[in-house]
């Protein structure tokens, strides 16, 4: 599911293996971290992650932002 934000940015479902929840915050397979406080992360509004980056390109280490499902917080 490609969901467009603004003009350029697309955001799209993230594989489950492309997320990992660590100590620090939410680490992307391109290696780009997002701290659990970063205002970038959205509820999702699905069981899924969705990433928006730039142009919707997957290997882009710059997230606008990561929705994140509910884990019940």
């Amino acid at each position: 599911m490609t969901l467009p934000v603004a003009a350029g940015v697309d955001c799209y479902q993230a594989p489950p293996s492309d997320v990992k929840e660590t100590k620090y915050g939410y680490q992307l397979s391109t290696g780009e971290l997002i701290p659990y406080s970063d205002h970038r992360i959205k509820r999702s509004r699905d069981e899924n992650f969705h990433e928006c980056k730039p142009g919707g390109d997957m290997k882009s280490q710059h997230s606008f932002c990561l929705y994140v499902p509910d884990r019940g917080m």
